[in-house]
């Protein structure tokens, strides 16, 4: 029997993750002691989010989740953390995150993983450690998924964590690993909270050896809190450029495997490593990263993927290391979308920023901490088509779709494509709106390329693009209009869009 949707019950779990919240901030506290800052706006963002969260928790009701208000609790967590995080920028009032538009922008842009940002100075001498680690760590808390997390500590969310984590979690399938939902929220946050110590120690034992010298321990914590979501925030204003070639190979390494379906990692510790070896989307998610990384490379090789030379890097063509490194490194943080920089890619010939702009669309993984449309939705996609030309060769013949030994229903098959149209649709719309501001905004002089850009870093949630949103700049010199756009965008991009778009419809709040 079908019934209207129940939005208290939405609204009151809603209030328990804005409680829980409160845990996570101390962290930011703890960082602002340890370096004689001033913890405030931490404490006022704790006292915030328990005095809210405790109200939401009184509209609740105890009718169970379903399904419709998983939907409406995975769209209002998204949008409900993000402005919760805006407050310590709001409260500090330093730089220029200390606007509304822009707190919220810098905020939604760390929650969502996408890495744009409005700083207009990234420099603990500005903001503090404290408000750096804080923008570090909405990255990380995101990365896994809030409600990921939540449905792992919680057992108010397991009875409905299913349909949470199928709607929040990137892609479009999460396999399950245990018979029970909450256990697999578990483990896919161990898994991510061990790859994320591993790289934290990885990074400060180069310094330890001699290998980084200014990647010391809060800089090794930093960056390791922001690879592994796939985010590309960094203390560093000149992001991963500022360290050794060392350093940027290891990031590379740890790009790719937070671009890899976590589920695949827990199958090769518990025995079966051949699921990941013999993983089709595996394979094909490395497939192009090597394309693309020794595409650029070759480009940069022989001097056709510079435009100019940048004074920050050595002298690049002729070099087959540097070209490699910069080559793969860019093809992990784009098609990850991580959004890292090894290099001001501004400084790439339009050849090479073509096949950066590409690598936007791909992204890594379903079951990643990635975004974008995912490898295993074009390799899906581009099975139907050849399905599509073959049957209409042969009208009777039968074929169905396999991704590994699986077979892709049809009613899969739609909604994966439904997802893409969408995606491209939006994009196209975002790139108009991003170029008439281009033409409106007296700050801003964008080319096509780099209204395109700005659409699809925003929209898949990969952070920097081209011209005056590049590696090294920011989204600063938009307007707080075109700022507002972009948020929803990577709203958008980071729910995937049908898990936003589907609350908007009437026929959802209908019995």
């Amino acid at each position: 029997m079908s019934r209207t949707v129940d939005w208290r019950v939405s609204v009151g779990l809603l209030g328990t993750v804005y409680r829980y919240l409160a845990v996570p901030l101390a962290v930011p506290v703890v960082v602002a002691v340890l370096y004689r800052e001033s913890p405030l706006p931490f404490l006022v963002t704790v006292v915030a989010a328990l005095v809210v969260g405790v109200g939401l928790e009184r509209l609740g009701t105890d009718r169970e989740l379903g399904h419709r208000e998983a939907f409406l609790l995975v769209a209002l967590v998204w949008l409900a953390v993000p402005l919760l995080g805006t407050l310590p920028y709001l409260v500090a009032g330093e730089g220029t995150v200390a606007t509304p538009a822009n707190a919220l922008f810098e905020s939604m842009s760390g929650f969502t993983t996408t890495g744009a940002t409005v700083l207009g100075e990234i420099s603990v001498d500005t903001h503090g450690h404290a408000m750096l680690m804080w923008r570090q760590l909405t990255q990380w808390l995101g990365g896994m998924g809030i409600l990921v997390l939540m449905v792992a500590i919680l057992p108010e969310l397991s009875v409905g964590g299913t349909a949470l984590i199928r709607e929040e979690a990137p892609g479009f399938s999460v396999e399950q690993l245990t018979p029970r939902i909450r256990e697999t929220a578990r483990i896919l946050w161990l898994i991510y909270l061990g790859f994320t110590v591993l790289a934290a120690l990885t990074y400060y034992g180069l310094h330890a050896l001699g290998y980084a010298p200014n990647m010391g321990v809060y800089n090794a914590v930093a960056h390791a809190l922001t690879t592994m979501p796939t985010g590309g925030f960094s203390p560093m204003a000149r992001s991963i450029e500022a360290f050794s070639p060392a350093v940027q190979w290891a990031v590379t390494g740890f790009m790719l495997v937070a671009g890899t379906n976590f589920a695949l990692f827990w199958y090769a510790a518990t025995g079966e490593p051949g699921e990941l070896l013999g993983n089709t989307e595996f394979r094909s998610y490395l497939l192009a990263v090597g394309a693309v990384g020794v595409g650029v490379a070759a480009l940069l090789l022989t001097g056709a993927g510079l435009a100019t030379v940048p004074e920050t890097v050595p002298t690049i063509p002729g070099s087959l290391e540097r070209s490699l490194r910069h080559g793969l490194f860019q093809a992990a943080a784009i098609v990850t979308t991580t959004g890292y920089a090894s290099m001001d890619f501004n400084t790439w010939s339009e050849p090479a920023q073509a096949v950066l702009l590409f690598a936007m669309f791909l992204g890594g993984s379903a079951g990643s901490a990635a975004g974008s449309v995912k490898i295993v939705r074009w390799y899906v996609v581009a099975r139907s088509v050849r399905r599509e030309l073959f049957t209409t060769i042969h009208p009777d013949a039968v074929r169905p779709i396999r991704l590994g030994d699986a077979t892709v229903d049809e009613s899969t098959l739609r909604g994966l494509v439904t997802f893409v149209l969408l995606f491209l649709l939006l994009f196209v719309l975002s790139t108009v709106v991003v170029f008439l501001e281009g033409l409106t905004n007296p700050d801003l002089e964008l080319t096509a390329l780099e209204a395109a850009s700005a659409a699809i870093a925003t929209l898949g949630n990969v952070g920097p693009g081209f011209g005056v949103v590049g590696p090294m700049d920011s989204y600063l010199p938009f307007s707080a209009a075109a700022k507002l756009y972009m948020v929803v965008a990577m709203w958008l991009g980071r729910l995937e869009v049908i898990s936003v778009l589907v609350i908007l419809t009437p026929s959802f709040w209908q019995s």
